[in-house]
């Protein structure tokens, strides 16, 4: 089947489209290539399954259908090799409350928090808005420009005290790309026992591995030890292009910690979005065909990118090896201390700052776009970045 990743969707009202946090955050004559939101429409068979259940006309306080945990188990056990159970998956509006709500669940106010920078801005603030401690390492910064992230074990060790309880993981890495190998995640689930620590593993971008035949493994899988003490989440919403229909997954193998969890939550959760319900079950369940289709166009942008920047004196990029956000280094690209705001202001260009992330002088692009626009946004930038 083919499908249509080509075509420009009008996505600003009121020509047509709808209000976006994407396309409405900055000016009309901006081109925005920031927040993880791609601008391709879903797979057909998530639409048509969403239209099916809107033509029924009720849409009252709904309930986990029993064949959306037995859809999420097939897709695992197919594309992770991992066997799980519909009882060890808990169904909640997004991977973002999930952080919270395992930080509430797992800790106690004063005790530490650990994340590993740069990374996706809610990790940072998980401790803040919880009453806990802020802790941080950094990754280990590429050895030559082009060369990937790495993890520094021995930074992240450092940055422990006994009053950390808990790691938020990320497993593929927002916003570098990366793709951990196994030596790095060894590393880390050794540390992991040797501290005694919570892990919830943030696995959003699992599904979008860029290298042919690529296989994600989850953490808790590959680790079998880790699964009493490891929270894993997963969500169709950057896959699938389902942010707005809030649906993700807590998988929790050990009894006792998927109890916790739950307990975190109640009070705090809305009933499940039976929209967001339906369209997870569809794209896993029918899915597949467009997913690798989209892997395809995300290959081909990627290496549109890498072309361009290139060009660009002073930037550097390390490939992501998953996903559609490319982490770039413009350090030495003589825009000031902020490439993101310049880029803004003298390009219409939206990319997401990498102070955020922790890391200023980065930005983060979105390339998750048809190929007109993204080509678009990157010739605005030549007119700053190009030799």
């Amino acid at each position: 089947m083919a499908f249509d990743f080509a075509t420009p969707v009008e996505r600003r009202a009121p020509a047509g489209g709808y209000a976006s946090q994407k396309w409405h955050r900055f000016g009309a004559d901006v081109l925005p290539l920031w927040v993880a939101d791609m601008d391709f429409r879903s797979p057909p068979a998530v639409i048509d399954a969403l239209r099916e259940r809107v033509d029924h006309g009720v849409y009252g306080y709904g309930e986990v259908p029993a064949s959306l945990p037995d859809t999420l188990c097939q897709w695992s056990a197919q594309h992770y090799g991992w066997t799980i159970e519909p009882s060890w998956q808990q169904w909640l509006p997004g991977v973002v409350p999930a952080l919270h709500f395992a930080a509430m669940a797992l800790t106690q106010p004063g005790e530490g928090i650990l994340t590993v920078a740069p990374i996706y801005p809610p990790f940072m603030a998980v401790a803040a808005r919880t009453g806990r401690v802020a802790q941080q390492a950094m990754l280990a910064e590429p050895a030559a420009p082009g060369e990937p992230w790495t993890l520094d074990i021995a930074a992240l060790e450092a940055a422990i005290t006994p009053q950390t309880r808990l790691l938020l993981w990320c497993h593929p890495h927002n916003p570098t790309g990366r793709v951990w190998s196994t030596e790095e995640l060894t590393a880390l689930a050794a540390l992991v026992e040797r501290h005694d620590l919570w892990v919830v593993s943030d696995e959003l971008h699992c599904d979008l591995l860029l290298g042919e035949g690529d296989k994600h493994r989850p953490l808790a899988a590959r680790f079998p030890t880790l699964a009493k003490r490891t929270i894993t989440l997963w969500a169709p919403s950057k896959t699938f292009n389902l942010a707005g229909l809030t649906s993700a997954c807590a998988v929790i193998a050990d009894a006792e910690l998927r109890e916790r969890f739950a307990t975190a939550t109640k009070g705090f959760l809305p009933d499940g979005n039976v929209l967001g319900l339906v369209a997870a079950e569809a794209a896993y369940r029918d899915g597949e065909p467009w997913r690798q289709a989209l892997l395809e166009v995300l290959r081909s942008h990627r290496a549109t990118l890498e072309a361009r920047v290139a060009t660009w004196p002073g930037v550097s990029l390390s490939a992501p090896e998953s996903t559609y956000l490319a982490w770039l280094d413009m350090r030495e690209a003589g825009l000031e201390a902020s490439p993101s705001q310049v880029l803004l202001e003298q390009a219409s260009v939206a990319l997401s700052d990498g102070a955020a992330f922790g890391c200023p002088g980065f930005v983060r692009l979105n390339f998750g776009t048809t190929a007109s626009q993204l080509e678009a946004a990157l010739s605005r930038m030549d007119t700053l970045l190009k030799a």
